[in-house]
């Protein structure tokens, strides 16, 4: 049964609660990296243990995504959605209340899988509310919560982990929670899904969790671990690729699978997840590296480093509404072309970054970067639901939310690597030329010397200053290759095919 949009203040309230909660769950992925060093310190952890409370919440959140799909037409996506806001509300409540790590990282893998259905949800569910003509508006108001939210999340993680309890880091979710969860209830409750007796696909179940977990394991202790020389990864590596391989070839033979990959038939919908995924993959990357640059490197504290990175979020809020009202008329190829050709200029842009740079210089190719963030989720999201039965939304949105936090994921440990790699190789590099033969070196001990510094406190003074350009001079190259990789990104977009009715196949099908 397909259910008449909405209209007028129920539209604008439900608008508000689906998007309240993807602004919850977001928020909550990232304000957490900023205050785990207050958290591993008040529970009396070592702040390499500390990381699992980040690992623990994104293993258990990569393996309850993919199961939206299958949950939802089972239980129906209303209660399914409802009942997830709610759990997330509960365990963010005792994550807040632990006293212990251990307690802390069981409630947060708790928290993890109640949020796997909340972001796919909110999307299917906010589409089956819009006529056909402003889905690409309500993708633009969906699109605009998770760029917004991961900006603020580091900003609000250093005020509450410098001024108050880091509980209050979870607590604040309740309020929000129980808002969202009230409101889509009380307007959704009479567009309930039909739903299926669907029976459950224990082994697709059992490789799923196997392989996501392992794979996520193997992403996140890898960097900890010196990844493949460490027998710990290389044991978690194999059991993910031989699980998630199995299970690729069991779900394509099972007549009610877990994972739909049967999607990966529609031309947009793999074009779309591939691209806005590898996309992803690059921009998050940066989005970690750029605080870690600016806190270890540069001297700032936890809360400057999240203003620095803040003005990202500016250029979309008043951007995603114009790209939204117009998408009926847009090609979101060439939307989606100018997203990647703006992003590749600002990681370009990045990659002349200095010791000597100031807050400004740090700032701008931030802003900039606001345009490519606007021109990126609404329209590659369109392309990837784009002539797809309503039916099939919320396995597909399921799936390619799956694979673009799995991006995600994959981005962080490859670029951290990259950066302490190079940084080592530079470091090497450097410390060859600090020798009484070099020129540039007598000069700055020359100049050391006049300072009254003693020779062990130059050496010293060297060693750091070394240090700094090495990593400084890694981050630029990890920049100048997310922009190449940006540009070769460009041609993917043009392998699909319009038109791109903003998700649920043609108006005729609502």
């Amino acid at each position: 049964m397909n259910h008449p949009p909405l209209t007028g203040s129920k539209l604008v309230w439900i608008t508000l609660a689906l998007s309240m909660s993807v602004f919850m769950q977001v928020l909550d992925t990232t304000i957490a990296n900023v205050a785990l060093p207050t958290i591993s310190g008040n529970l009396g952890a070592a702040t390499s243990q500390g990381t699992w409370v980040i690992t623990s919440f994104g293993v258990a959140n990569a393996i309850a995504v993919p199961l939206t799909g299958w949950l939802a037409k089972r239980l129906g996506e209303v209660k399914l959605f409802t009942a997830s806001t709610l759990l997330f509300v509960l365990t963010s409540w005792l994550c807040g209340m632990s006293s212990s790590l251990e307690m802390l990282i069981f409630f947060r893998v708790l928290q993890g899988a109640v949020a796997g259905p909340m972001i796919p949800l909110s999307q299917s569910l906010l589409l089956s509310c819009y006529p056909p003509e402003k889905k690409g508006m309500a993708l633009a108001l969906w699109a605009m919560t998770v760029i917004v939210a991961p900006v603020f999340g580091p900003i609000l993680g250093g005020v509450i982990s410098d001024n108050w309890h880091w509980g209050w880091i979870f607590f604040i979710n309740v309020p929000v929670g129980l808002a969202a969860a009230f409101i889509s209830w009380r307007i959704l409750k009479p567009r309930e899904t039909e739903t299926v007796d669907l029976p459950i696909d224990r082994i697709g179940l059992a490789l799923l969790v196997i392989g996501v977990g392992s794979l996520q394991m193997v992403l996140d202790r890898g960097k900890e671990l010196d990844w493949f020389n460490s027998t710990e990864v290389v044991t978690l590596a194999v059991i993910a690729v031989l699980a998630l391989v199995y299970l690729v070839i069991w779900e394509l033979g099972e007549k009610h699978p877990i994972v739909d990959l049967s999607l990966f038939k529609q031309r947009n919908f793999t074009v779309g997840t591939v691209a806005i995924s590898l996309g992803f993959m690059l921009y998050f990357g940066t989005v970690v590296l750029l605080p870690l640059m600016l806190q270890t490197q540069m001297g700032y504290t936890a809360t400057w480093a999240g203003l620095a990175a803040a003005p990202i979020g500016l250029i979309p809020v008043v951007l995603s509404p114009i790209i939204g009202k117009y998408a009926q008329r847009l090609d979101m190829r060439w939307v989606v072309t100018v997203s990647f050709s703006v992003y590749a200029i600002c990681f370009f842009w990045r990659s002349t970054f200095n010791p000597q740079m100031d807050f400004a210089y740090v700032v701008w190719p931030q802003v900039v970067q606001g345009i490519g963030v606007a021109c990126f989720f609404m329209p590659l999201t369109t392309i990837t639901l784009s002539g797809l039965h309503p039916s099939q939304i919320a396995s597909a949105s399921s799936l390619s939310n799956f694979l673009r936090i799995l991006a995600g994921s994959i981005g962080t440990s490859i670029t951290t690597t990259m950066w302490d790699r190079r940084e080592a190789m530079h470091h090497a590099r450097l410390t060859e030329h600090v020798s009484l033969y070099d020129q540039a070196s007598n000069a700055w001990f020359r100049l050391l010397d006049m300072a009254g510094l003693s020779s062990g406190q130059q050496a010293a003074l060297t060693s750091l200053q070394i240090t700094k350009q090495g990593y400084i001079m890694a981050a630029n190259e990890i920049f100048w290759l997310s922009g190449v990789l940006f540009v070769l990104l460009i041609g993917l977009v043009w392998f699909a095919k319009p038109p791109f009715t903003a998700a649920g196949g043609d108006s005729g099908a609502h």
